[in-house]
């Protein structure tokens, strides 16, 4: 599911309005050039065929209560999967504190560069999470050198085809109600994070989310797993964008075709912590 909203010369539609959109591999509908599309939300799963008419509620109803908006257009596109799905197991979740935006950067800062992410890509990842117009997709950042090189840097690299069985759910479910955290955007979020770290060719993501009001980020690592920060950014902050570090002779199609196109579904979950200090997060990638 997409949901966005249009601005630009068009006359403004009437207050409520919605134009939903069905699209079955068909082609999407025209859009028009003079408008820019503000990004509201996005969803997507993966699910068996008795589920989709209960998906689409869902989808639709979490489309049209949105914090950044009420949405122009709703498009939600089903798909048939061919390819059997990769099982893979959850990254862990664990909490890093931050008590101000400043230390939460300060601390990604330290924990990219323990995973060995130079500084030039680091200062590219924060041009880019600092940008207004938020990407829909990822930017893909060598680790290195720190060039972007994700195909189209206006739309970024959306990965998909991700899900989780019923079992690993309630199983995550669990594991986040220990620690207070049992909500659908992190169940997602470490969903969404463990199928790009499963990629070979991904060493760590950072992600900023574009919500006005979470202010949670994190950064996902191999070994430490899906590291929540808090005040990653000051509450009312539009900002926000996704990216993914790369080994510095990645091949980019491979990379692309697998976050894009490789279906991927979590049978496995990985046991949670709670707050961590950051030197706790270092000792347990040397375990």
């Amino acid at each position: 599911m997409r949901a966005s909203k249009k601005h630009g010369r068009a006359k403004a539609r009437k207050r409520g309005s919605v134009e939903a959109a069905c699209k079955i591999n068909s082609s999407p509908l025209t859009p028009n050039p003079s408008l820019f599309n503000e990004h509201i939300s996005g969803a997507e799963g993966i699910y068996e065929e008795a589920e989709i008419q209960k998906i689409i509620k869902k989808y639709s109803e979490r489309a049209l209560n949105h914090p950044r908006g009420r949405p122009d257009e709703i498009i939600i596109s089903i798909e048939k999967i061919e390819a059997k799905p990769r099982l893979i197991k959850s990254l862990p979740i664990v909490t890093l504190k931050c008590d101000t935006s400043k230390q939460a950067k300060a601390n990604i800062l330290k924990i990219l560069s323990e995973a060995g992410i130079g500084k030039k890509a680091v200062d590219t990842a924060f041009r880019i999470l600092d940008n207004k117009n938020p990407m829909r997709g990822a930017a893909l950042v060598f680790s290195e050198s720190g060039t972007r090189a994700e195909p189209d840097r206006e739309r970024g690299v959306r990965a998909s085809r991700i899900g989780i069985t019923k079992k690993a759910e309630k199983k995550l479910s669990a594991e986040l109600r220990k620690f207070g955290i049992n909500t659908t955007t992190v169940k997602e979020a470490a969903i969404l994070a463990s199928k790009i770290l499963s990629c070979p060719e991904v060493i760590s993501e950072l992600c900023v989310s574009d919500d006005p009001d979470y202010i949670t980020g994190y950064v996902s690592l191999k070994n430490s797993g899906y590291v929540r920060i808090t005040n990653i950014k000051k509450k009312g902050d539009s900002k926000g964008g996704r990216v993914i570090f790369i080994k510095e002779q990645s091949d980019i199609e491979s990379v692309v075709v697998f976050l894009k196109k490789h279906p991927v579904l979590i049978n496995k979950i990985s046991k949670c912590r709670g707050i961590c200090t950051i030197d706790e997060i270092f000792n347990s990638n040397n375990r």
